[in-house]
This record gives structure tokens, C-alpha cells and sequence, in this order.
């Protein structure tokens, strides 16, 4: 596979940090887009700024083969939410300005750059409702049936990716990802639950998935995919067409991975 000029946002989170890794190692050039330095990545290929900057946006997107779109507020403020007076939540706040306006800037930038290949990072929640209901494995053609506010704002990010894939001639994937915990509060609620150890997905296989995503030949204009880690009891969502569509296919299961949050 030749090089790619790849543009990363949310580069120093997470699975921003695995996709560089897997990217860089198959000599990909790489430029990540964070509000910090990115590691992994010399000073001049991590650019610092926020998805409100909308000039370094559109600037950091031209000569772009494909954008790898993760940065967001990663989940409701509170869930469930109590009664009034304490009930408030991070939707204007956060997750309209972020999710939402962030994930409009990002695709108008690649219109605008004539990126062909988006990858907008959506999660699992866009379809809890068919989780909670045991409706097992949730395939990636069903309707949404978001848990709530923060995956409500996916809906509208993979929505809007599906229209800019439609008008503008783009490959758009919207990637259902499955839990990567960014701290050791979230390895500990891993850890103590087994469904959520079903839907664990390692750095190393989030790393690879971005590498076949953008790596991939004769995508479809759009397509949502689940991708997640092997389950160890149960198969929550049906990981088919991830590696139908770009011959992904996990290799690892929980805990590899989750202790280097």
C-alpha cells in the first residue's frame, strides 16, 4: 500500500493514539489535531488547536488523502440523569458545540480539500436500545435506537456524513466503536461487568481497523460498521460488514491493551 497523507482529530485521546501508531508504522505520513501535543508525531505533524478553529481546520485538511474523525465530548454528563433542580446536562455546552458543530466543521473541511475518505467516529450507543431489549447481535442496517444525549449527537455526526457522502461525492464511514477506556475508573467498570468486556475494543485492534479503513479499496459513498475486540461470552453487535467492507477482523480480546489507558 502506497503512502497516505492522513489527518487525524482527537489525536492525543485514546484511540487517537492508536490509530497514529498503527498509521505511522505502515509509513503513512500522519498529522494529528488536538488540543495537545500528539505523541507519537514530530511538532510540525501535530497541530494544536481546537475544532472551532475553523482556518487551521481547513488549512491542516489540504493535500489530505482521508480524515479520521474522533474528537468529541465522549459521553452524557450525567446518565441517567436525577429530578429537578439536579438534573442538568453537557448538551448546549458540550456536546451541540463539539459533536455536532465540531463534526460539520470537520466534513466541510474535507468538501472543501476535496478529501475523499472520511472515517467520523460514532459508538455503540446510537443503538443501545436494541442492547438493552436483548436483541442480539444488533446489526449495522438497523434503525438507530440512540441511548441518549451523547448518542443522539452521533446520529445527527453519521446523518450529516451520510448527506456529504451523498452531495459531494465522498466515501464516508461512520464507526461504531466499542469501549476503549481512556482512564482506570473505566478499566474498573470493564472489568466488572461482563457484557461491557463484550463490547471492549483494544487499542491494537482500534489501530488496525483505521489502517484498513483508509487503506481500503471500492468502499460504498456510506456505510456504518461495528467494531469491536473478540466478545468472551457474546457477540453484542454483528461485525460483518466491517470486515466485508475493509477486511477488518479482531484479534484480541479483553484485557489486552485496556491496562495502558
Amino acid at each position: 500500500m502506497s503512502s497516505q497523507r492522513i489527518l487525524v482529530t482527537g489525536s492525543a485521546g485514546r484511540l487517537g493514539r492508536a490509530a497514529v501508531k498503527e498509521l505511522v508504522a505502515r509509513g503513512h505520513a500522519v498529522f494529528g489535531f488536538d488540543l495537545r501535543p500528539t505523541p507519537g508525531l514530530p511538532t510540525p505533524q501535530s497541530i494544536i488547536g481546537t475544532l472551532q478553529d475553523v482556518d487551521l481546520l481547513n488549512r491542516t485538511a489540504v493535500g489530505v488523502d482521508a480524515i479520521i474523525h474522533l474528537a468529541a465530548t465522549p459521553d452524557d454528563g450525567r446518565f441517567p440523569r436525577g429530578p429537578a433542580p439536579d438534573d442538568g446536562d453537557n448538551f448546549i455546552a458540550e456536546l451541540v458545540p463539539n459533536n455536532i458543530v465540531g463534526g460539520y466543521h470537520v466534513l466541510e473541511a474535507a468538501r472543501k480539500a476535496g478529501v475523499n475518505r472520511v472515517i467520523l467516529a460514532s459508538t455503540g450507543q446510537v443503538v443501545d436500545g436494541y442492547v438493552e431489549a436483548g436483541r442480539m447481535p444488533v446489526r449495522a442496517d438497523w434503525p438507530t435506537h440512540p441511548r441518549y444525549l451523547y448518542a443522539a449527537s452521533k446520529v445527527f455526526l453519521e446523518a450529516l456524513g451520510q448527506g456529504y457522502a451523498h452531495a459531494h461525492g465522498m466515501n464516508v464511514l461512520a464507526v461504531r466503536l466499542g469501549w476503549c477506556p481512556r482512564d482506570l475508573a473505566q478499566f474498573a467498570q470493564i472489568a466488572a461487568d461482563p457484557d461491557a468486556q463484550d463490547v471492549f475494543l483494544s487499542p491494537g485492534d482500534a489501530g488496525r481497523f483505521f489502517a484498513c479503513a483508509v487503506e481500503a479499496k471500492g468502499l460504498p459513498p456510506f456505510a456504518p460498521v461495528f467494531v469491536t475486540s473478540l466478545p468472551l461470552r457474546k457477540l453484542m453487535y454483528d461485525l460483518t460488514p466491517a470486515r466485508e467492507l475493509v477486511g477488518f477482523a479482531p484479534q484480541e480480546s479483553w484485557p489486552t491493551g485496556a491496562e495502558a489507558c
